[in-house]
């Protein structure tokens, strides 16, 4: 009798992924409605121009708490759907109030580690929490559809420009 074993991986083997930005939103200042943009400017170690939590210029709902590790945050389109098919609540991408909706990654499993967005460098710095503040604002009972899947904060290492369709990769 003989037996075939599947070959072992090793450690240095990575899974490859890769995803996509569906959707990107800034807003100048806390409770401002997110505004869709095709293309946004990222700066190293600063944020996105013209975004309420760019380092400097804060004027967002968490501005009294500056944090270099949300210079950028990320948020899945598939927990939009998972929200819609579990809690019958429809979500827009740009009610969840983070800058890039994500396709086909797995944002939670990221936190530490460096990926590409489009030509731009990012680190995941840890995951994003909801807050009460989002149901004020929405005038929806979203807190507890996203406890756990609420997204993505990240540092910017390499700034440029980030457009709707451009890859999201490990770096």
């Amino acid at each position: 009798m003989s037996v075939t074993l599947a070959p072992k991986t090793s450690p240095s083997m990575t899974l490859a992924w890769r995803g996509l930005v569906s959707h990107l939103h800034i807003t100048p200042r806390a409770f401002l409605p997110m505004q869709a943009q095709e293309a946004i400017e990222l700066v190293a170690g600063e944020g996105i121009v013209g975004d309420r939590y760019r380092i400097g210029t804060e004027t967002g709902f968490y501005s009294e708490k500056p944090e270099e590790g949300r210079q950028i945050t990320l948020f899945e389109a598939e927990v939009l759907e998972a929200i819609l098919r579990d809690y019958k609540m429809e979500m827009l991408p740009e009610e969840h109030r983070r800058n890039v909706t994500t396709r086909g990654v797995a944002l939670n499993h990221l936190v530490g580690k460096r990926f590409r967005l489009g030509a731009c460098l990012v680190e995941a710095t840890r995951l994003s929490v909801p807050c009460r503040h989002i149901e004020e604002i929405l005038g929806k009972a979203v807190f507890d559809p996203m406890v756990h899947r609420s997204g993505l904060n990240c540092k910017i290492l390499e700034g440029g420009t980030l457009r709707v369709g451009d890859a999201i990769e490990p770096a």
